[in-house]
């Protein structure tokens, strides 16, 4: 069993960490907001440290989930960053869902500081997260990757090593881009039913076992219709990762016209105050 450092303790990083725990593993937890540490503590044992320094200090393995770029670079790179005192030879696995720059960046300080570096976005949500069956999109070196799977499988279904550091990070724009299109286009589907006046338990009994169906239509499209949109994945978050995904595009010159047009739909929801609702909720901007 090995000491684990786990620094975030969001709607995704408490039950990830509470994976480990369960598997034996030593945890140690940082929060920004101490009483999400505390509390977790509290419910799964373990330490909590006062910050990623105290955390990183003597870890087998660090693994953060955060929120966006400056918070990874603050409790990696900042003050009191995990990698002042991460020792040589530990493992650094990050499933926040950043830039494929600072992922880049991680490597190259992690190499420095002779710390293995994963960059390792996960799918599949909160549920995912609870049940321990996310998918889970790897960069880095071969040696990082496969020295970080068997701590991964405690919470992660499918893990695909796509490439090198980065390589993640971009994995998950594709994720992200995938997604912003099937939303929409089943908000539009599920209001065209309720304006022909369908039955729409029976709409989805005929259409989700074809072609048309995904994730989000046997996931979404019932709470969708109950006005339910209380499901972790918030619009804010999905609008700052459309963001990573257009400003790669310029990059790379990749044209994401579909995208671009969801992420100005979302930048209206959030307008209309539902930013802090699950992605479904894009389908409150069409008229019933």
């Amino acid at each position: 069993m090995s000491r684990i450092a786990f620094i975030g303790m969001g709607v995704m990083g408490a039950p990830m960490a509470r994976h480990l725990a369960r598997k034996g593993h030593e945890l140690t937890v940082y929060n920004r907001s101490l009483a999400k540490a505390e509390r977790w503590v509290a419910e799964n044992g373990g330490r909590m440290a006062s910050s990623p320094m105290e955390a990183g200090e003597g870890q087998d393995v660090v693994i953060t989930c955060v929120g966006n770029d400056d918070d990874l670079a603050e409790v990696t790179l900042g003050r009191e960053g995990a990698f002042r005192t991460m020792r040589a030879g530990s493992l650094f696995i990050d499933h926040t869902t950043v830039s494929a720059k600072i992922a880049r960046q991680l490597a190259v300080e992690g190499k420095s500081h002779d710390v293995m570096c994963v960059d390792a976005p996960v799918s599949g949500g909160q549920v995912g997260a609870e049940n321990g069956t996310l998918s889970v999109m790897c960069g880095g070196r071969d040696k990082a990757v496969e020295a970080a799977r068997p701590y991964m499988e405690a919470y992660g279904a499918r893990i695909t090593h796509v490439g090198p550091a980065g390589a993640g990070q971009t994995t998950k724009m594709v994720n992200q881009i995938c997604i912003a299109g099937a939303v929409q286009g089943l908000s539009e589907a599920l209001r065209f039913a309720q304006h022909a006046d369908l039955d729409l338990d029976k709409v989805f009994e005929a259409v989700s076992g074809g072609a048309a169906a995904s994730w989000q239509m046997l996931n979404r499209w019932k709470t969708m219709a109950a006005d339910d949109f209380d499901f972790g994945f918030a619009i804010d978050w999905m609008r700052k990762d459309l963001g990573l995904a257009i400003d790669e595009a310029r990059t790379n010159g990749a044209s994401l016209p579909v995208a671009s047009l969801v992420d100005q739909f979302y930048a209206d929801c959030q307008a209309l105050g539902y930013g802090r609702q699950d992605t479904s909720a894009i389908i409150r901007r069409l008229p019933k």
